[in-house]
């Protein structure tokens, strides 16, 4: 493709005089992926600048490259040069974002061919995500879905990746590009803030914006509650101006219950739905009743009332349907494919996920990584088993700080036994992490070996837990969720909390031999 063509792409930029019909072979925003022919996009990391590595970007035979004002380069009349070769420098203001609309046009802007539906809040995004890709389906919508756990376009699943949360620019809109190929008319997306402020899905051209809730989570990165707000409002303020396809409205589905709804609910919408579990709202619940896995109630929608039945544990999920139900309704999918395709969810992995080797006692894995999310599981894990709650969990290092002691604190009211353990604790301190979590402990008078314990092994944590359990208990390992590795210093090491779960079971049983983590036993 021609430089000056996807150029186009990229809203007030001043093409460069150098740029002619300099051919493109690929786009690259990793200098040691440049080959022949590419155009290099140097992006401002939070570790890196990729501006630094533009020289080598060149010699490696990048055709063009693309970035923000940078020093230290030799620039004139919208080239740059490496001492022995020039080639176009085309200047913007942010480099993510012009990846993003470049990456769009590369593949001939694939989601102006689909109905994006998607998916932003705290807690209960992937789940929620899941959920509307099974009623769409149910409805006979050929609907793909893009969520932490994986990329799905029909019958192929594939990995988005270790810790990422939303895949970057270019993935995503590769992903896209294979939908629209495939025959896909929809897709659910997973959109973190993150992903929002990062640029990672600008060019998403989203229909359908739908909230979960917003709590305490991720001011390590957005530094206060109403920045954080003001990230995952951006997926509301970009409907309006996202581009329009036929017969298909702006849609805004907001969480009446949650304290961000005032806000949220004054940006612009074609249509805007509202639910609730306890607030006044488009869809509500009524006749909760809970059985053994599956949640039952009738949903009172503007269409009529819809009865569910949902094999999801946990009041949690009641929202996320109705979350789910609201899109159906705006999107005119019919009663009984609603019904059906909440009904045919089964349990998404890492959460509240339940790892049964034949144990007198509960098993459980799930995801719960800020204090809301570790207080709704356990509250649910609390209707499963008579007996005690034994939660392991620690927190995440080079993230959100302030709410350890908070986690600690919830832990400690909602569950008998707290075995705080390393949870990707990167180039941090384990030990003031830790400290940090046994804090919120002391705080609500739980004492040290008695009712909680601080086990710096994540494998070794989970045997002790497995070891104390009695009949009727119910162990749940909280935080890694569906995640396949932990990240210790500046590496990431194999790890799957399900299978530590499950060696450990095996090795109570007398079936295996004392699991090895084979993780670091420090970092920072």
């Amino acid at each position: 493709m021609k430089l000056s063509q996807l150029l186009l792409a990229l809203p007030g930029v001043t093409l460069p005089a150098p740029v002619g019909d300099t051919e493109i072979s690929a786009i690259v925003s990793d200098s040691r992926r440049v080959s022949p022919g590419a155009l290099f996009v140097a992006i401002r990391g939070e570790t890196s600048d990729g501006h630094a590595f533009i020289p080598q970007a060149i010699a490696a035979g990048a055709a063009a490259v693309l970035g923000e004002p940078a020093s230290g380069l030799s620039q004139a009349m919208g080239a740059v040069d490496d001492g022995r070769r020039t080639v176009p420098y085309v200047q913007v203001p942010d480099s993510r974002e012009a990846l993003a609309w470049l990456a769009a046009a590369w593949y001939g802007y694939p989601a102006r061919k689909l109905v994006v539906i998607g998916v932003t809040g705290t807690d209960g995004k992937t789940t929620t995500t899941n959920l509307i890709h099974s009623v769409l389906t149910a409805a006979g919508r050929r609907a793909g879905m893009i969520s932490t756990v994986n990329a799905v376009i029909g019958d192929r699943a594939y990995d988005t990746g270790l810790h990422t949360t939303t895949p970057d620019a270019p993935d995503v809109q590769h992903y896209l590009a294979e939908m629209v190929a495939a025959g896909m008319t929809h897709v659910v997306l997973e959109t973190t803030s993150h992903g929002l402020v990062q640029h990672r899905v600008t060019a998403c051209e989203y229909d359908v914006a739908v909230l979960t809730n917003i709590t305490h989570e991720h001011l390590d990165y957005h530094k206060t509650f109403e920045e954080y707000r003001a990230a995952k409002a951006r997926l509301f303020e970009g409907l309006m101006s996202a581009a329009r396809k036929p017969d298909v409205p702006k849609i805004s589905v907001l969480n009446a219950d949650d304290p961000s709804f005032e806000v949220l609910s004054r940006i612009p919408a074609d249509v805007h739905l509202s639910y609730g579990v306890t607030a006044p709202a488009d869809i509500a619940a009524c006749d909760i009743a809970f059985r053994s896995g599956v949640t039952r109630f009738k949903a009172i929608t503007p269409d009529g009332v819809i009865p569910v039945e949902l094999p999801l544990v946990g009041a949690f999920n009641i929202a996320n349907a109705l979350a789910t139900i609201a899109v159906g309704v705006g999107l005119g999918v019919p009663a009984t494919a609603i019904q059906a395709g909440l009904a045919a969810v089964r349990a998404i992995p890492g959460r509240m996920e339940r790892v049964d080797a034949g144990q007198d006692f509960l098993a459980l894995v799930d995801f719960a990584h800020t204090p809301n999310a570790l207080q709704r599981a356990l509250e649910t894990v609390r209707t499963l088993a008579p007996g005690r709650i034994i939660t392991v969990f620690g927190a995440a290092g080079r993230r959100d700080a302030t709410k350890r002691p908070l986690m600690g604190a919830v832990a400690a009211r909602l569950a008998n036994r707290v075995i705080l353990t390393a949870e990707d604790p990167r180039t941090e301190s384990l030990d003031d992490i830790l400290a940090a979590l046994a804090a919120g402990c002391e705080s609500e008078g739980k004492v040290e070996g008695r009712d909680f314990w601080r086990i710096p092994d994540r494998g070794e944590a989970i045997t002790f837990a497995v070891a104390m359990a009695e009949p009727g208990d119910a162990v749940i390992v909280c935080g890694k969720g569906h995640e396949q590795s932990m990240a210790f210093g500046m590496a990431e090491y194999p790890w799957d909390d399900r299978v530590a779960l499950r060696a450990a079971l095996e090795y109570r049983l007398g079936r295996g031999p004392q699991p090895a983590s084979h993780l670091p036993t420090a970092s920072g």
